[in-house]
C-alpha cells in the first residue's frame, strides 16, 4: 500500500475544520512576517547608521561593527530557543508566540531611539548590543514556535505546503524592510537617510508588532498540542513534568543532532543570499546602492512566491529530494555564482544570477520547517526545534555576513565561497542518509485518519 494511495484516501476536512487551519495560518504567518521584518531591517539599513555609532573612517570596519552586532543577537538564540521553546512545549504554541512579538516591539523601540556616538560615545551601540540580544532571544522561540505551529496546524498531507509560509513570511518581512527602503531613499536625502530617516522602519516595526500582538491572542492552539496536554494531564505530574525539559531533549538527542546538521548548509547560504546580498552586490560589484536594493528586492518576492510550490512538491514526491537538490547545488555552485555575482554590471545580470541561487536555497528553506517538527514528538517538538536550530544559527549563520566580511577585508574574498560550499557539503551528506520525515505521524487524530485511510484502501 503506497503511500499516496493512503493520501488519497484521507476523507476530507470539514469546512470548519479549513476555515480553521486557514486563520492559523494567516495569523502565524503575518506575525512571522513582523518579527523577522524587525529582525532583518538592522541588516538592510545598516549601511545609513553604521556612522553613528562608530568612530573612525574605515567603512567596511565599520560595517563589521555593525555585523558584529547582528551575529551577538544569534548568541541569544539559543537562550531563547530554550526558554521559549520550552515554554511552547508546557503552556502550548500560542503563548510563545505571543511572547516572542512581545519582546521584539520592545527591542525595535530601543534600536529607534538608539543615542548616536556623537551624542553619547559608546552608549548607542551598547543600546544596540542590549536590543539585538532581547530580538536574538525572541527570533530563537519564534523560528521553533511557528515552525511547531504551522506544521500541528496543516492538514497531514499538506504540512509540507504550510511550512512553507514559515519563509514566505519571513521573506515578506524582509521584503517590507527592503520595500521602506527604496521608498526613503527616493523620498529623503543620502544625509537624512544617515541623520534619522534610518529610524523610521524601527519604529514602524515596533506599531506593527503591537499589531500582532493583538492578533495572535486569538489564534486557535493546535490539536497536536491540547491532546498530548490531555494525555500528559490524565497520566500524572511525571509525565506532565518532562513536557519540554532538557532532559526530554537527551532522550531525542541524534534527531537534534540531525537538526544542527540539516540546519548548517542551508542557514549559511539563505543569510549570504539575503542578508549579505546587498551589501556584496554594493562593496564587490560596485553597484549603486538603489540598484542593489532594487535587485535584492525583486529577488526576494520571487523567492517568497515559489516557497509554497515546493512545498507542495515535498507533499506528493518527500522532503529528502528537495533538500538533496538544493545541497547539491550549493556545494558546487556557489563559487561560480558569487564570483559572478561579484562582476555583476547592472540591474538584470545580478538579478538573474540572485534568482539561480535563489532557486536552489528553495529546496532548503520552503520545508526545513516540517522537516525539523516531523522529527520529534508532540511533548518535545517545540523544544527539539528551538534549541539545536538556535545553536546552528549562532555558530554559522549569524557569523555568515562577518566571514564574508572578514574575507573581504583580508583580500581573500573567494574564500568565504568555499566556506559556503563546505557547510553545504556537511549538510548533503546528512540529507543522503535521513530519513524521509513525511509520512510522520504527530497527533493522535492523525494517527486515527492514517488508520482510517489505511483501512479504507485495502
Amino acid at each position: 500500500m503506497s503511500p499516496s494511495a493512503v493520501a488519497a484516501a484521507r476523507p476530507q476536512p470539514p469546512g470548519g475544520e479549513r476555515a480553521r487551519r486557514r486563520l492559523a495560518l494567516v495569523g502565524g504567518s503575518l506575525g512571522n512576517l513582523v518579527e523577522w521584518y524587525d529582525w532583518f531591517v538592522y541588516a538592510s539599513f545598516a549601511v545609513y547608521f553604521a556612522d553613528d555609532f562608530f568612530p573612525g573612517s574605515d567603512s567596511t570596519a565599520k560595517l563589521m561593527n555593525t555585523a558584529g552586532i547582528f551575529a551577538v543577537g544569534f548568541l541569544m538564540r539559543p537562550v531563547g530557543g530554550w526558554l521559549l521553546g520550552r515554554a511552547a512545549d508546557r503552556h502550548g504554541r500560542k503563548s510563545a508566540l505571543t511572547l516572542t512579538v512581545t519582546m521584539m516591539s520592545a527591542a525595535a523601540v530601543l534600536i529607534a531611539v538608539a543615542p548616536t556616538y556623537a551624542r553619547a560615545g559608546y552608549l548607542g551601540a551598547g543600546v544596540l548590543l542590549l536590543a539585538r540580544l532581547l530580538q536574538g532571544m525572541s527570533i530563537g522561540g519564534e523560528y521553533a514556535a511557528s515552525a511547531t505551529y504551522l506544521t500541528e496546524a496543516s492538514a497531514p498531507n499538506r504540512r509540507g505546503l504550510g511550512s512553507s509560509f514559515q519563509y514566505v513570511s519571513m521573506t515578506c518581512g524582509q521584503l517590507l524592510g527592503l520595500g521602506i527602503l527604496i521608498v526613503m531613499q527616493h523620498t529623503l536625502s543620502s544625509a537624512q537617510l544617515h541623520s534619522w530617516g534610518w529610524r523610521v522602519p524601527f519604529l514602524l516595526g515596533a506599531v506593527l508588532a503591537g499589531v500582532v500582538l493583538w492578533l495572535r491572542r486569538r489564534l486557535p492552539e493546535t490539536e497536536a498540542f491540547t491532546a498530548d496536554a490531555r494525555t500528559a494531564e490524565a497520566g500524572g505530574r511525571e509525565q506532565d513534568g518532562a513536557r519540554g525539559t532538557l532532559r526530554s531533549l537527551w532522550e531525542h538527542r541524534r534527531q537534534a543532532l540531525l537538526v544542527m546538521a540539516l540546519t548548517l548548509g542551508g542557514t549559511v547560504a539563505y543569510y549570504t543570499y539575503t542578508t549579505y546580498l546587498t551589501k556584496y552586490l554594493i562593496g564587490s560589484a560596485g553597484l549603486a546602492k538603489n540598484t542593489a536594493t532594487l535587485v535584492s528586492f525583486t529577488a526576494l518576492a520571487l523567492f517568497a512566491a515559489i516557497q509554497p510550490l515546493a512545498g507542495l512538491l515535498s507533499d506528493r514526491i518527500g522532503r529528502r529530494p528537495l533538500l538533496i537538490t538544493f545541497a547539491l547545488g550549493c556545494t558546487v555552485g556557489t563559487y561560480p555564482l558569487m564570483t559572478a555575482l561579484g562582476s555583476a554590471s547592472g540591474y538584470w545580470s545580478a538579478l538573474g544570477l540572485s534568482l539561480v541561487a535563489l532557486v536552489i536555497v528553495t529546496g532548503y528553506t520552503s520545508i526545513n520547517a516540517a522537516v525539523k517538527a516531523e522529527l520529534f514528538p508532540t511533548r518535545i517538538r517545540a523544544l527539539g526545534v528551538a534549541l539545536p536550530y538556535a545553536l546552528a544559527n549562532a555558530l554559522f549563520g549569524g557569523t555568515a555576513e562577518y566571514i564574508a566580511l572578514w574575507f573581504k577585508n583580508s583580500g581573500h574574498e573567494s574564500g568565504f565561497f568555499w566556506y559556503v560550499s563546505g557547510c553545504a557539503l556537511v549538510s548533503l551528506v546528512v540529507y543522503v542518509l535521513m530519513p524521509d520525515t513525511r509520512n510522520a505521524v504527530l497527533s493522535p487524530e492523525e494517527a486515527r485518519t492514517e488508520a482510517a485511510a489505511a483501512g479504507a484502501v485495502r
